[in-house]
């Protein structure tokens, strides 16, 4: 099933304490959370892995912007 995800560039709190570029993935069927380092097209293809991973079902993540 292709589940659309919000995606949210934001800033993120790495190892050391300081905040740095990350990206927040949110699936819009289960609201499962993902968070990534940096914010490119990769970082946002390692949330949907990281989803996928985690849900039970077998779906296909993808950014509800590309709809539009």
């Amino acid at each position: 099933m292709r589940v659309p995800c919000e995606v949210e560039l934001t800033e993120l709190e790495n190892d050391r304490g300081f905040l740095v570029d990350g990206v927040i993935v949110t699936c819009s069927r289960c609201e499962k959370i993902a968070q990534s380092f940096g914010q490119g097209e990769g970082s946002i293809k390692r949330c949907f892995v990281l989803l996928k991973e985690a849900c039970d079902e077998d779906n296909f993540y993808y950014n509800e912007e590309d709809d539009k």
